[in-house]
């Protein structure tokens, strides 16, 4: 058997344990890989919300979740110049500055979309159409599954299931989660975005990583993913993917809405 079709069944395998557990309630990822997109963005940076507008359009424009999960991460140092972010997060431009510092040059900036874990400044163009594509028709290297448990006043009850289908690859993968929040907007008052209102969608709101395998291929592991006061379900989601620590390579992900409750 071809590895391709090795690595395909794996996936299904993890698919289907995973869909037969709570079909109402969880995912699975599938046979090929899904596209990560990340947008580091702040509301302090004024060429940001177009940014911000182009990944919360992504599947109004026709994009499926089984081929991109798009996350937003507000990012906190332009705080300083007269707005603070109320989405950012330290920890966000952390990871930013670690990814940048595995390529030359190093270059961290805002807004940047990082596609499978690597700069892509071709996001508003056709060019990621076709880059997406071209992931998406890749045999998948890992399998995810999710499933919402509960989703509480104060947190979302989580569990999730990962697993290596290379070998090789385990000790440098790991595996992140998140609790996303979509229909968030600030009415700017002060900064390079004074007198405007902005909107956002997939805006992680928890972050939980890197959380390594150990000595097996197979990860499993629950959570609680604390909600800011007055969140609301409907708007609720989860994403996990799975990436190579030493050359950012993103493996798989996969992304989870709240279900209706």
């Amino acid at each position: 058997m071809k590895l391709g079709n090795i690595l395909a069944a794996g996936a299904l395998a993890v698919a289907g344990a995973a869909q037969a557990a709570d079909p109402a309630c969880s995912a699975a990822s599938g046979p090929h890989t899904t596209a990560l997109v990340e947008l580091y963005t702040s509301e302090g940076c004024d060429s940001c919300p177009p940014a911000d507008h182009w990944l919360s359009s992504l599947f109004s424009r026709g994009f499926r979740a089984d081929q991109v999960v798009p996350l937003a991460l507000h990012v906190d140092y332009w705080d300083y110049i007269g707005w603070k972010d109320p989405f950012a997060r330290g920890e966000f431009s952390v990871r930013q500055r670690k990814l940048a510092a595995m390529r030359r040059p190093v270059i961290v900036y805002t807004p940047q979309v990082l596609l499978q874990g690597q700069d892509f400044r071709g996001w508003a163009g056709d060019d990621f159409t076709r880059q997406v594509a071209r992931i998406n028709s890749r045999a998948a290297r890992a399998g995810i599954a999710l499933t919402i448990r509960a989703v509480e006043p104060a947190a979302i009850q989580a569990e999730l299931s990962a697993t290596l289908l290379d070998p090789s690859e385990r000790k440098s993968a790991a595996v992140y989660l998140a609790a996303y929040e979509n229909r968030l907007a600030s009415d700017v008052n002060a900064g390079e975005n004074r007198g405007r209102r902005l909107e956002h969608d997939f805006v992680v709101r928890e972050w939980i990583g890197p959380i390594g395998f150990g000595e097996s291929l197979k990860l499993e592991d629950r959570r609680a993913l604390p909600l800011l006061p007055g969140a609301d379900r409907k708007n609720l989601g989860i994403a996990a993917f799975v990436q190579n620590r030493s050359t950012s390579e993103v493996l798989q992900a996969l992304m989870l809405p709240a279900c209706a409750g």
